[in-house]
């Protein structure tokens, strides 16, 4: 099979998710909740979303006709080839709804079970953050890395708050309670996507959390990754992408914030 062009595609990609930028921020203007639709326990959609991933499909299907795609609202059929592409068209979707301006689009392109692509497109500050595979971490067009802190007291932390699965909530209230002790404080802004490119780029040290799905995380974790930062599932294993959980942090801090993590939501033993 003919190898792929990653940074030509990865900047063909980026003029479709910018196009589809424009279209949330103008129909944010004149949004109701009336255009709102549950799609679960707490969870959301509106035409905005189903109407956004339909373009984001439309564009990428021009840029790789070859590949399939994994979307969040399935508004074309789940395919799964050897190159898919992996879509959040409007992360943080909630945010939107209560005109919170903190939302993004995330698409990542999969090649078999390898993410070589991803794009988080911050919309309301139009921060464009991106990596294709062995290329390193951008923000409209400037390389990015994670920091150099190494210790969790000067750090600060994002997380996301679980919202159906309740089920390791007491686990996760005791490793917060001791967070907000040794910390430099917690943030959690209600988009993945953004949290993992915020790790990337420095803003955060670390972020962590669990009920996540793949087009929350998936162009996200290859950012951090090529930002020379570490991502791992609660286990410190590879199951971030389909495990519904992963820590994504600096090299500094990871052990620590590890060891801290495992003792909490996974009941082991603190070494002493």
């Amino acid at each position: 099979m003919e190898t792929l062009n990653y940074k030509s595609i990865c900047l063909q990609a980026i003029d479709t998710i910018k196009q589809t930028g424009l279209f949330i921020l103008n129909e944010r203007k004149s949004f109701t909740p009336s255009n709102v639709e549950i799609k679960g326990s707490h969870d959301y959609v509106s035409y905005v979303d189903k109407t956004a991933e339909k373009q984001l499909v439309e564009g990428l299907k021009t840029i790789l006709p070859e590949a399939g795609f994994i979307t969040e609202e399935q508004t074309v059929i789940q395919e799964n080839k050897y190159y898919n592409w992996i879509i959040d068209p409007l992360d943080g979707t909630t945010n939107f709804i209560h005109g919170l301006p903190l939302y993004s689009i995330s698409v990542a392109l999969c090649e078999d079970e390898n993410i070589i692509m991803g794009i988080v497109y911050e919309i309301n500050l139009d921060e464009c953050f991106y990596a294709w595979k062995d290329g390193g971490a951008y923000l409209n067009g400037t390389q990015i890395s994670v920091t150099n802190t190494k210790d969790l007291d000067n750090s600060l932390i994002a997380t996301g708050f679980p919202y159906y699965d309740y089920s390791r909530l007491s686990q996760y209230m005791n490793l917060f309670e001791d967070l907000m002790q040794h910390t430099r404080g917690i943030r959690r802004l209600g988009s993945a996507a953004v949290d993992l490119a915020y790790v990337a780029c420095g803003r955060f040290e670390v972020f962590y959390e669990y009920g996540l799905r793949p087009w929350d995380v998936a162009a996200g974790v290859l950012i951090v990754q090529e930002a020379g930062g570490i991502v791992t599932d609660f286990n410190n294993g590879n199951n971030f992408l389909f495990g519904k959980e992963l820590i994504a942090s600096n090299k500094g801090v990871f052990e620590e914030f590890s060891k801290k993590l495992q003792h909490y939501m996974n009941n082991s033993t603190l070494p002493s």
